[in-house]
């Protein structure tokens, strides 16, 4: 389904009960965020928010792809599988052999469809250039601060549009922007990213180069500006595909060797001097929960500024999951489940990203699995494939289990598991947010195969002997461990998490050992460490802090304790250290980011005027269970 523009999505929305109208006053400075953080951690992701009174021309619109029913209306579809069932569809009808004339005709209507897709230039001027400011000027556009210890105003859902100098090639991407004053933001895009890449062409050639960005129009857009597309295959084809209408763009103004849609609610004109110097740009309260902190990015002049005439400000906020990214997420996790099944891993039958994963920390594989090695196959495969090399933990199942029902899963895996021989370390390019690796943008990975094995791939028989597990005294024992969460054990997974106040240099390796030679551990395959402050009673908070601090390559620790009665025989186990690392106890030398909470005072602000907003019942704030985890009040924990 193709929509005119974001006013024909939000008023969709709206018929569909799908949206709440806030007509009082909330400022776009951090009270937003804070309503929207309570209401996209509630049941189902709760509603979209068009907030009409913001002190500027414009509403916000915000948490509108929050939830599995709103992503599948922002696409047009009932489910999100029906769109990856589409595109298997095609493939194959374009890859099997033409016997003959009438199969090559055949062809003919679909070859139509394809090229009804391609997105088109025309001429004269669109709905998103309706208004022309004459005076160009972030500052009256309702560009939110989402958290306390942000570097300022960001704007969150730019679809931002350049092109390769040499080749005219577009691409389309979304990398946040912080304003910095009326024409000035800045342009975070990471290394590994296309528009990193046409950057440094422009910079090799010495020229300025042009950007364009768009706010809103149809969310297909949106959606297609994040997904993992190969570097030759245009966004605007793939929303082409998703809305079933052909993107019609038009000439930027005052960029026009840049082209946009023609029904965006804004486009904000420039360039980036490759010449010029970077700016210090950041903090960013960020989808992994924790700050990304400041670094150095390239300047965005601004030197234009249209928008419709009813033009809406879309926003989104990013934190402690889940929020709305994760329902983002999940489309991509469908709809990109075809492509790698039919181009890389044709084994693959299913794929997850856990939300406490927060998409690249932990990706769950579920493959048909025909010969020993199969597992390594398919790791190496997806640790080489696009956005999938940024993954750290991948795990390997089969078609033994449901991959859905994460206890039957992890039951299933461990089963299967032995610690000492089943679990494989890797290093590569990581994401640059990634703050638990030892080299910005480069660290460790893991790939836990709880596959059924084959004779050839058992090394040894694992010997289990069960005793009854006494975590009390374990505590009594190790005065250093806070808590223990055994809730695991009772279901028949042998894995604890255990919350740590770490003293010393390599305290949870020694810690490791020492927890493992008790008789009662010798059924426990995993231990996973956090660290004192984290509630581990709370499992998905817990598994959250502890996949965004983890390297498994650096901290992981397998044991192979002696099993007395059994002569020559030892047990196995892992230890995995998801604490904070410090440059005293860890020699870690980089900057640790504090976790996202919200500040008092807007908490304050936002309980006062939760009745006035027609919202429901009052939802408490979500940073109330997460202050005590926090390591000061700036966005840099003190080392």
């Amino acid at each position: 389904m193709a929509y005119k523009n974001l006013k024909h999505f939000i008023d969709t929305l709206d018929k569909a009960g799908e949206l709440i109208r806030i007509k009082t006053y909330v400022d776009p400075k951090l009270e937003i965020a804070e309503i929207t953080d309570r209401v996209s951690k509630s049941p189902n992701g709760g509603k979209a928010l068009l907030f009409e009174n913001t002190g500027y021309d414009f509403p916000v619109l915000i948490n509108s792809m929050g939830s599995y029913k709103r992503m599948c209306m922002a696409l047009g579809v009932q489910e999100l599988d029906d769109v990856a069932n589409e595109i298997e569809a095609l493939v194959k009808l374009l890859s099997k052999p033409k016997e003959g004339l009438l199969d090559k005709l055949a062809m003919l209507p679909k070859l139509g469809q394809f090229a009804s897709w391609m997105p088109k230039v025309v001429s004269g001027k669109g709905a998103c250039q309706e208004v022309v400011m004459a005076d160009p000027d972030l500052t009256k556009i309702p560009v939110m601060q989402c958290w306390p210890k942000d570097g300022g105003p960001f704007i969150t859902l730019p679809v931002i549009h350049t092109k390769d100098p040499n080749t005219g090639t577009r691409n389309v991407g979304m990398y946040r922007m912080q304003v910095f004053d009326k024409t000035l933001t800045g342009m975070h895009w990471h290394k590994h990213k296309v528009s990193a890449k046409h950057f440094m062409e422009y910079k090799k050639l010495k020229k300025r180069m042009p950007v364009a960005v768009i706010l809103g129009g149809d969310p297909a857009y949106t959606y297609s500006a994040t997904a993992p597309l190969p570097e030759n295959v245009d966004e605007y084809m793939l929303a082409g595909f998703l809305r079933k209408q052909k993107v019609e763009l038009v000439k930027c103004i005052t960029q026009p060797e840049i082209e946009v849609p023609a029904d965006a609610d804004f486009v904000i004109e420039g360039y980036v001097d490759p010449e010029e110097e970077l700016i210090w740009e950041g903090p960013f309260g960020d989808h992994t929960g924790y700050y990304s902190l400041a670094d150095w990015y390239p300047r965005f002049h601004v030197t234009a500024i249209t928008h419709r005439k009813d033009a809406v400000y879309p926003s989104t906020i990013v934190g402690i999951p889940p929020q709305e990214d994760a329902w983002i997420g999940k489309a991509t996790e469908r709809i990109f489940l075809a492509p790698i099944k039919m181009t890389m891993v044709p084994e693959i039958i299913d794929m997850e990203m856990p939300v406490e994963g927060v998409f690249h920390n932990l990706v769950i594989a579920q493959i048909k699995k025909d010969y020993p090695g199969q597992a390594q196959k398919v790791m190496n495969a997806m640790w080489g494939a696009g956005q999938m090399m940024f993954n750290k933990i991948l795990a390997v199942a089969d078609e033994g289990t449901n991959i859905q029902d994460y206890k039957e899963l992890a039951r299933y895996m461990f089963k299967n598991l032995n610690p000492a021989t089943d679990i494989y370390f890797s290093q590569g390019p990581m994401d640059v947010l990634d703050h638990s690796c030892s080299k910005m943008g480069f660290g460790g990975k893991m790939c836990i195969d709880g596959t059924r094995k084959y004779e050839e791939e058992i090394e040894s028989e694992l010997i289990i002997e069960k005793h009854p597990f006494n975590k009390e005294e374990i505590l009594k024992r190790f005065p250093e461990v806070k808590g223990i969460n055994d809730s695991l054990l009772k279901e028949d997974i042998p894995c604890i998490l255990v919350s740590v106040q770490k003293a010393r240099p390599l305290h949870i390796r020694e810690l490791n050992e020492q927890i493992y030679s008790l008789p009662e551990m010798t059924a426990v395959k995993m231990v996973l460490y956090v660290e004192h402050t984290v509630d581990v009673s709370d499992l998905a908070s817990a598994l959250w802090r502890f996949c965004n601090n983890l390297d498994p390559r650096r901290d992981s620790f397998v044991v192979r304790p002696a099993l007395p009665g059994h002569p020559g025989k030892t047990g196995a186990g892992i230890g995995m250290d998801g604490t904070l690392k410090t440059r005293l106890l860890d020699n870690f030398e980089r900057d640790w980011p504090n976790i996202i909470v919200a500040d008092d005072a807007t908490i304050k602000i936002v309980d006062e005027k939760w009745q006035s907003l027609n919202i429901g019942p009052f939802i408490a704030s979500p940073s109330h269970k997460y202050k005590s985890q926090m390591y000061g009040e700036e966005a840099v924990v003190p080392q």
